[in-house]
């Protein structure tokens, strides 16, 4: 009576292991084959915004196409109006507000996307988000080839060299640690009694160094996207003047995004 428990946990353990190989394998051919990323979408957020509601849809209908990165970075300026989010990052309220500086903006607000790290919409604003993907399509999109791959416990990054040598393709190689997934029940403040889904919420910002122009190489540990609840990573190559955001030049997906 004591052996058949144990013999079903092995066998449990077993089932486990090779599921989490397999999900290697699958993971590992999904890069291998992924389309090449040509936007990065950007979405400013907060559990406390009633107007945000409309804009949660944009943000997960953008997740689900291959070739956009599309993020939820909560934010923590509204936290005073009887609900505190709990997914909100102050570094992530200092982003959105380094990309105001940056472009001469004297308010920031939710919410708000930002499109390949030069152009701003209202989140649910749907007609001028396609507009501001098409737009930088057409200026030749995101130029810098990048990938972003797992070998055992470290993450390799390869980013390709630039066309050319202006001053403007010069900028950070940054890790964004993510959470795929997660359902949260407000319980107070303009959203009080709903439960909100957000998806790609970012979890943190790791800079991995300067890309120069140069193709360049990064290899790091897991561990460093191991942030909080974070369950995948994104690469942004992205431009930088006087510490400020600039222009997001190349991107790649992690493992299930």
């Amino acid at each position: 009576m004591i052996l058949r428990p144990r013999a079903r946990t092995q066998t449990g353990e077993i089932r486990a292991l090779c599921a989490a190989a397999l999900l290697c394998v699958v993971s590992a051919t999904a890069q291998a084959r992924a389309e090449p990323v040509r936007a990065v979408v950007e979405m400013f957020t907060s559990q406390g915004c009633g107007a945000c509601r409309s804009a949660d849809p944009v943000i997960r209908d953008l997740a689900r196409q291959p070739g956009v990165v599309a993020l939820t970075l909560p934010v923590t300026y509204w936290d005073y109006l009887g609900w505190k989010d709990t997914l909100a990052l102050r570094p992530l309220t200092d982003r959105q507000r380094a990309y105001a500086r940056a472009h001469g903006v004297r308010q920031v607000f939710t919410p708000q996307v930002v499109v390949d790290g030069s152009g701003f919409a209202v989140g649910s604003d749907r007609i001028a988000l396609e507009r501001l993907m098409r737009e930088g399509t057409q200026r030749g999109g995101l130029p810098i080839p990048v990938r972003g791959e797992i070998h055992g416990d470290r993450i390799t990054v390869e980013v390709g060299a630039a066309a050319d040598a202006r001053p403007e393709t010069r900028g950070d190689v940054w890790l964004v640690p993510v959470l795929r997934s997660r359902a949260i029940a407000i319980l107070a403040g303009e959203n009080g009694g709903r439960t909100a889904t957000y998806v790609n919420v970012v979890r943190g910002l790791q800079r991995l160094g300067p890309w120069t122009g140069q193709s360049t190489r990064f290899d790091v540990p897991c561990t460093l996207a191991e942030i909080a609840d974070a369950d995948s990573w994104v690469i942004l190559v992205q431009g930088a003047t006087e510490g400020r955001p600039g222009r997001i030049l190349g991107a790649a997906k992690g493992p299930g995004l």
